[in-house]
């Protein structure tokens, strides 16, 4: 499973990368995670406010951190 953290760096994209971390730790599911930083590459997803979440090419959460339990639903 492919996920993406939109953002440049900020306190919630940095929260977002360590809350899907762990849901996936917790629930023993691989997934391959990959931090995209150049705003191009975010807008190319309709992402206008980050921290953006995509899990598998979709675009699952923008602009807010979602909670674990949501996490763990999208990437189950």
């Amino acid at each position: 499973m492919q996920i993406r953290i939109l953002g440049k760096g900020c306190p919630k994209c940095k929260a977002l990368e360590e809350r899907v971390r762990k849901v996936a730790a917790d629930n023993s599911i691989e997934i391959d995670l990959i931090k995209v930083t150049e705003i191009e590459e975010i807008m190319s997803y309709g992402v206008m406010m980050t921290p953006g979440l995509v899990v598998d090419g979709e675009v699952r959460s923008s602009g807010k951190l979602p909670d674990e339990k949501q996490i763990l639903e999208w990437i189950r």
